[in-house]
């Protein structure tokens, strides 16, 4: 029995403690969850330069997990394209059952390996893709299915799991390995283990963006603003970056177009636009180099 599912010591006595007790006892518990993503930080950091690189040549990320797992996959690649202004094609996800299965088909879909295998062919993926599994404890069908026909096909697979010795981490060219023990709940791996999976996709997301140019300091800066709501929000972007007032902002921004980053370089160096494409494209994107000319 992987360590996710087995009834921990910590919490036997569970349904005799007082609300505050209980409360207090999952803090506890829970507090020991970044602990152990930290052990995987070498294994995060090379799948980061590992997915930059691929989605820099053009290839696509590929979430797979099923139940939590699947769910906790879907809500991170759901951010790239509002945070990130990344095309729906280049990020997506494959959940068991498919998003609107109902809770049922979703649990008997990720138990079947030839189902993963057939969903992952039915995305056409290809040696230029990157396919990341997602499972608590690394034995799910669903997800093997998924990543043997990954290497099958010439894809790089990466796995994230919860416990050590995975089948799934044998199938992956890099295996995060978080090993968060028995939960709370014996077997309620959405606790400490689902916790550790989106803390492992939120510095995944967050550090290939930045490796691909689309963090200025510590700001977004290649959202997409489609309505009114974005662009008042670009705006702010472009105030923020550039240290500019809110009426220049939105000035620079119809300047350019509506392109975030191409405003905040007009602003840094008073360039004009056709000026600013072209040092973002000599810079590779990146608003810094861009700026500095280099």
């Amino acid at each position: 029995m992987e360590i996710t599912e087995q009834p921990g010591p910590a919490t036997a006595a569970l349904d005799r403690l007082s609300t505050e007790e209980i409360v207090a006892l999952i803090n506890t518990e829970d507090a020991a969850v970044a602990a152990a993503v930290r052990t995987a930080l070498p294994e995060i950091a090379r799948t980061v330069d590992l997915i930059a690189d691929r989605l820099r040549h053009g290839g696509r990320l590929i979430y797979v997990g099923a139940g939590t797992s699947g769910r906790i996959g879907l809500l991170d690649a759901a951010e790239w394209g509002p945070a990130f202004g990344t095309p729906l094609r280049t990020v997506r996800a494959l959940l068991a059952g498919s998003v609107g299965a109902s809770v049922e088909v979703a649990a008997s879909v990720e138990g079947e390996t030839d189902a993963g295998a057939a969903d992952l062919r039915a995305r056409e993926v290809t040696a230029a893709d990157v396919v990341l599994g997602i499972s608590a404890g690394g034995r799910t069908p669903y997800v093997i299915g998924a990543l043997q026909t990954a290497r099958e096909l010439g894809a790089a697979t990466v796995s994230i799991v919860c416990d050590s010795g995975a089948p799934v981490s044998h199938l992956s060219d890099i295996a995060v390995v978080a090993v968060t023990g028995p939960e709370v709940l014996a077997g309620a791996t959405r606790m400490k283990a689902g916790t550790a999976q989106k803390m492992i996709l939120n510095m995944i997301s967050t550090a290939v963006n930045v490796r691909l140019g689309k963090v200025f300091g510590n700001i977004m800066v290649d959202i997409q603003p489609l309505n009114e709501k974005q662009l008042a929000r670009a705006g702010r972007v472009v105030a923020d970056a550039a240290g500019v007032s809110e009426d220049e902002a939105a000035r620079l921004l119809e300047a350019a177009g509506g392109s975030v980053k191409a405003a905040i370089v007009m602003a840094e160096t008073g360039v004009d636009l056709p000026e600013a494409r072209r040092r973002l494209e000599r810079a590779g994107g990146f608003v810094r180099a861009a700026i500095q000319g280099t």
